[in-house]
């Protein structure tokens, strides 16, 4: 029978695909985990892996059935060692949390500075990145993206609208032609994403406004993107979290031009029962919801919740209509 620190070595294996980032994650050397894995296999009388040098290490079908059960091992260990050490402790050990840049750098960002204050026994990996982030993979616990898993067994929940608009420096609108209604916008020039390499197709709101030809510059940044508006060379469709805040930059048609997307918030089904992962998830929940009017630029300043905010760290079921796991996928 396999014990935990087999199934441990597999995990990241399975999750990583390379057994040098897996021995890198779990401070062993690269030969250790290619020995576990083989010792795994032999103890299991099955192939977990297809092993080669330019793929790295592949589930075979019956490592991908193995790997569901021992992610189901390890969330139970992580929730019994947290029971056992109290259920009145506060929430200790490390949390990853992968969001979309704009989102995760200029809102996600000092949150997570404020949670850290009020839970010094945690430590925090934040990571605003333009792509997807996968859960199946443990990149992070929680993940905060545009669009709502469709398959996976996760706890999932609506975090937040915001609103985007339409951005131009002074110096710009100054400079060229007046904008009184969107068919102006045929003789001005646009930021935009890379297409090919969109994340999402959330993210292609331009596409409505104005012909492809008249984006003159393209990043798959929204950072970046923000940067380039306020060089005065062109418009651009920013978040209103980020674009409100910057008095060098003024909405274009206000009244007509306004695009609303979504934050979802999710994590792995298991772990609603870790009091680490609940409490930064109520915590988001809350913080996100006092900043609703910065999201939609209304207001100007994050906020975070009141100093005698104590969150609830006991597992619990989602409440109809609120959080709820999404379906295993087939």
């Amino acid at each position: 029978m396999a014990d935990w620190d087999a199934i441990r070595y597999f995990l990241e294996v399975a999750r990583t695909q390379r057994a040098s980032a897996a021995a890198q994650r779990l401070g062993v050397r690269h030969s250790t985990v290619t020995r576990r894995i083989r010792a795994l296999e032999q103890d299991l009388g099955v192939t977990l892996f297809e092993k080669s040098r330019t793929s790295g290490f592949t589930p075979t079908e019956e490592g991908l059935r193995f790997f569901a059960h021992a992610e189901q091992v390890e969330s139970t260990l992580l929730a019994a060692r947290e029971s056992l050490s109290g259920a009145a402790q506060m929430p200790s050990g490390h949390l990853r949390i992968g969001s979309t840049e704009g989102f995760g750098s200029t809102v996600l960002t000092p949150l997570m500075v404020d949670f850290q204050r009020r839970h010094p026994a945690m430590t925090l990996d934040i990571m605003p990145v333009p792509r997807f982030i996968s859960l199946s993979k443990r990149e992070a616990d929680i993940a905060i993206a545009l669009e709502r898993p469709q398959r996976g067994p996760y706890l999932c929940t609506k975090l937040a609208d915001y609103s985007l608009r339409l951005y131009g420096t002074r110096d710009y609108l100054a400079r060229h032609a007046p904008i009184r209604r969107q068919a102006d916008l045929g003789r001005h020039t646009f930021i935009g994403y890379v297409d090919e390499l969109l994340f999402s197709d959330r993210l292609r709101y331009l596409d409505d406004l104005v012909q492809p030809s008249r984006v003159v510059f393209r990043s798959t940044s929204v950072l970046a993107q923000y940067q380039a508006a306020l060089g005065g060379q062109a418009l651009a469709i920013l978040p209103c979290f980020l674009a409100a805040q910057d008095e060098r930059l003024e909405p274009v048609l206000a009244d007509s031009i306004l695009v609303t997307r979504s934050f979802w918030m999710y994590c792995h089904e298991d772990l609603r029962r870790t009091r680490r992962v609940m409490a930064l998830w109520d915590y988001l929940k809350q913080a996100v919801a006092l900043n609703r009017d910065l999201l939609h630029g209304r207001a100007r300043g994050l906020r975070t919740p009141a100093g005698d905010w104590t969150p609830s760290y006991a597992p619990r079921r989602p409440a109809a209509g609120g959080d709820r796991a999404e379906p295993a996928a087939p």
